[in-house]
């Protein structure tokens, strides 16, 4: 049965196979630990975490019609997500590699192919009324994953059936932040970023994420949230300047999703009418939860 959706997810919905390591690992290091076989995704995570919150998250993807794509749609259907509106298309399900040991990520693979092959299709839905179009578009969140590639993204920076919604822009890794060019200059535009991401945007080193928020203000993003792992975090908004939080303290149990966790902490706060400061906390704490293997709520 379909469900009134109040946010949008666009971008990866994939599998995710984790592998982690509870000592630190080298280089070609052969050891023990446990692998996760997972749903995952940026857009995905940001989905079942918001899914979690009480929010009703649409995803805008590309799945196959393999076994593996079958599974993952019952898998997040059940969790919250809709997934009716998904591009379905003949290739094999897109899939996440990653190893981590005690100390974080130590390298990952992504093979989005299906996603970037299926173009501007996964956009169907809000061009023929059925979340939105041209003459109604989608007023509510919309969450942008940049696992996208620059020709989806900067469709969508183009898109009628999103002129009016709230782009919440998230880069997919350091190694893929300027895909998000086209979208700098979004009017309602809020990215969420880590301190290294926005140095590869701004093209120089910058020394915290309160220095990250109003250089990439300076460059003309309309807000902004910086990360830095466990030093403090920044909201950067035009004309209101950069404010901060500090993260609590936690031991390290995982990494990949954290991000996702944060954000979806930070809209379900904002949702609720929060001030900056108070969503900012929030979402913090929600991170650092996940961090520490305490999803929230």
């Amino acid at each position: 049965m379909s469900r009134q959706a109040d946010l949008l997810c666009i971008g990866g919905m994939l599998w995710d196979v984790i592998g982690r390591c509870p000592r630190a690992m080298a280089a070609g290091a052969d050891m023990p630990g446990r692998i996760a076989h997972v749903p995952g995704g940026v857009a995905l995570n940001v989905a079942l975490a918001v899914a979690r919150w009480g929010m009703t998250p649409a995803i805008l993807s590309a799945v196959g019609r393999d076994g593996e794509g079958e599974a993952l749609i019952g898998t997040v259907a059940a969790q919250g997500v809709a997934t009716e509106y998904l591009y379905r298309d003949g290739g094999p399900t897109d899939v996440y590699m990653a190893v981590e040991d005690v100390n974080g990520l130590i390298a990952a693979i992504a093979d989005v192919h299906s996603l970037e092959e299926s173009g501007d299709a996964i956009l169907q839905p809000i061009r023929d009324g059925r979340l939105a179009a041209a003459s109604a578009p989608w007023r509510g969140v919309a969450v942008i994953d940049g696992n996208l590639t620059t020709a989806q993204l900067s469709r969508i920076g183009q898109e009628p059936g999103l002129a009016e919604a709230d782009l919440r822009i998230v880069p997919a890794s350091p190694g893929k932040a300027e895909r998000l060019a086209p979208l700098i200059g979004a009017a309602h535009g809020c990215f969420y970023l880590n301190r290294y991401e926005a140095e590869v945007l701004a093209h120089r080193a910058l020394g915290s994420a309160m220095d990250a928020a109003q250089a990439m203000l300076d460059l003309g993003m309309h807000r902004v949230i910086v990360t830095d792992g466990g030093r403090p975090v920044a909201d950067g908004l035009a004309g209101e300047g950069v404010t901060s939080v500090t993260p609590p303290v936690v031991t390290i149990a995982r990494v990949t999703g954290a991000g996702d966790s944060f954000l979806a902490a930070h809209l379900a706060a904002e949702r609720a009418g929060h001030a900056r400061d108070t969503a900012l906390e929030r979402a913090t704490h929600a991170a650092a939860a996940h961090v520490s293997g305490k999803d929230m709520p």
